[in-house]
């Protein structure tokens, strides 16, 4: 059996000269941005303007260009080799499609195709579903891909068992790194979402918090955690509480905090610069002392080992879209991946 495995991110700018151009797929996509295109179009072309000077400083503290791309090949190349030392008789290969940056899905698509593949498993790097990351990445998806192969979708994996380890493991390293500090608040910062988009049936908050609890559940020595979210932007009301919000309660409580960034299973601006430096300035200027922050899961091997498994066992079953794991939408989630594909 020949098996592609397509990986969805977002994808970031490839240099300083990409910034522009990917602000502008990010905020032309409808699920982004909620407007007719005749709108969208001109204001993502504003935003796109107005940002590129910002966006491009905070890629030159990473050195000029987004390190996703390279940290999902990595992912990827791992996955693989796990395919195929747990499945020998299957002929796994990985690709890769970004939502807004190379490599896009159209290209990635051509390639899948003259793979030829049997079975195509569909797996986004979001393991909390939203129609913001998964939905956008599968229908664009589903809009170029014209090859062989049956098609099962991974809509979500928010309290997979590998998952929570790998992220159980890389916040106690840090806390043991730190010296175990008593005095120190667990932060789950997750990127945030307009909470209209969560008012109209999206599961991601929801599934935010499973993973959270999951979570925390295997660190009892940090029984004060708390949920919060992330890179605001605009003026619409946004989930909260906000990261940086915490923060600052943390140091009015006395405590310091140690932040896992609980949606985002590689290193990019959002950790990279917004958490390890923006973050962590407020932090000293407010005096949250210690600041922490534990790393994404990356190529942790429970974490793709979990990959590996909610692969196989999306290409043992029939067409269509499920979460891997024990994880199921309650009814009122209109938007959920798996109700609305029936």
């Amino acid at each position: 059996m020949k098996l592609a495995v397509v990986l969805f991110n977002l994808g970031g700018p490839d240099g300083p000269a990409a910034v522009r151009p990917f602000l502008f797929n990010l905020f032309r996509d409808p699920a982004i941005i909620q407007l007719p295109g005749l709108a969208r179009y001109p204001l993502a072309a504003l935003i796109s303007t107005t940002r590129t000077a910002t966006a491009r400083a905070n890629y030159e503290i990473m050195g000029g260009a987004s390190p996703l791309l390279p940290e999902t090949k990595a992912q990827a190349s791992a996955l693989e080799a796990a395919l195929k030392a747990t499945a020998p008789g299957v002929e796994a290969r990985t690709f890769i499609a970004m939502r807004y940056w190379k490599p896009f899905a159209k290209e990635t698509a051509a390639d899948v195709a003259a793979f030829a593949p049997d079975e195509i498993v569909l797996l986004p790097l979001y393991p909390q579903f939203s129609t913001t990351t998964t939905a956008s990445s599968a229908k664009d998806w589903r809009r170029v891909y014209r090859g062989p192969g049956r098609t099962r979708t991974v809509c979500c994996y928010p309290n997979a068992d590998g998952l929570v380890e790998a992220h159980a493991a890389a916040i106690r390293e840090t806390w043991e790194k730190a010296g175990r500090p008593k005095d120190v608040r667990l932060l789950f910062s997750a990127h945030g979402l307009p909470q209209q988009v969560v008012d109209a049936g999206d599961p991601y908050a929801a599934q935010i918090a499973a993973t959270a609890e999951a979570i925390a559940a295997r660190l009892p020595e940090l029984a004060d955690w708390r949920v919060c979210y992330q890179s605001r932007v605009g003026r619409l009301k946004w989930l909260e509480p906000s990261t940086d919000d915490e923060v600052r309660q943390a140091a009015a409580d006395g405590r310091g905090v140690l932040v896992s960034p609980i949606a985002f299973v590689s290193e990019h601006v959002e950790t990279l610069v917004e958490l390890d430096h923006e973050y962590a300035a407020l932090a000293e200027e407010v005096g949250c002392r210690p600041y922490l922050r534990a790393p994404a899961p990356g190529v942790r091997r429970p974490f793709i080992d979990t990959l590996a498994a909610a692969v196989l066992d999306a290409a043992g079953r029939g067409e269509g879209v499920r979460p891997y794991g024990p994880w199921t939408c309650p009814p009122d989630y209109a938007q959920c991946a798996c109700r609305k594909a029936g």
